[in-house]
């Protein structure tokens, strides 16, 4: 009986050592979360390792639907509407799979979250194809990798890099109507956001003339911001007003210097060089 018990305490801790032993991933797990338009974009995949093996054509197969990954299914969380591939795709989370070929990659936009070998496809379940052309470059990468490119405010490029292929994935969002609605919104209001308005006025190229009605209105309420009172010198300058936006940069140059900012002291020194 002794024995027997023995055994058994040997067995079970053999067992909690196991349970308790972790390893390293074979395909490591990767989250990104980028910041796109109005909200964010998030994607999760597993990154395979080509360790020395020909990647595209045979261990990816060519014409055939892949996870876009290793282990689990690849996916794509937008925090908004986007658009890709000309289709509007409603916020939520999707599942991202791709159709290699030699020339040309198709790359989708699924319903489906759980798409680990190509018997589970269902194209059904599609929402949108992309055919795009994939770029073949001197350089190999080692591990397989996806990130945002090119992230401008209403734009952005998912990119696909493996061995020695890259491809990218256009998505768009409409940031202008958005904001614009909010500022319709918000300037019937009190506590007006004037700066903030006139930004994205000036930085959109929309009215000038509206956007510097609005600094001036936002430097009265914050006589000392010497940002501000750069920001309405550089929508003057783009309004040709050169005269005027040499006196509010000059202005802009003293509050800087009085508060000790010596990058808007040399934004000031550069756009008074600018306009001599």
């Amino acid at each position: 009986m002794k024995k027997i018990f023995l055994l058994l305490s040997i067995t079970a801790c053999s067992v909690s050592f196991a349970q308790t032993l972790v390893t390293p991933q074979p395909s490591t797990t990767q989250t990104i979360k980028q910041n796109f338009g109005l909200s964010s974009i998030e994607l999760s995949y597993s990154r395979p390792n080509a360790k020395e093996r020909v990647i595209f054509g045979e261990l990816v197969p060519f014409g055939k639907v892949w996870r876009t990954g290793a282990n689990q299914a690849s996916t794509l969380t937008f925090g908004d509407d986007v658009t890709i591939g000309n289709k509007k795709i409603a916020a939520g989370k999707y599942g991202l799979l791709s159709i290699p070929n030699k020339n040309n990659w198709i790359l989708i936009i699924t319903k489906q979250l759980d798409v680990t070998s190509p018997s589970a496809y269902k194209e059904e379940n599609d929402l949108v194809r992309v055919d795009v052309k994939p770029m073949v470059g001197a350089n190999k990468v080692e591990t397989f990798s996806m990130q945002f490119t090119n992230v401008k405010s209403s734009s952005c490029e998912l990119t696909l890099q493996w061995e020695n292929t890259t491809v990218s994935l256009p998505i768009s969002t409409d940031v202008d109507s958005k904001v614009m609605s909010q500022i319709d919104n918000i300037m019937t209001k009190d506590n007006l956001p004037y700066f903030n308005a006139a930004m994205y006025y000036m930085e959109s190229g929309k009215d000038l003339n509206k956007a510097l009605s609005w600094f001036n209105k936002a430097v009265e309420q914050n006589p000392g911001a010497y940002y501000m009172y750069f920001q309405k010198a550089s929508c003057l300058a783009k309004l040709g007003k050169k005269q005027e936006a040499i006196t509010t940069a000059t202005k802009s140059l003293a509050l800087a210097t009085a508060a000790k900012n010596p990058d808007y002291v040399k934004l000031n020194e550069d756009l008074l060089k600018s306009l001599k």
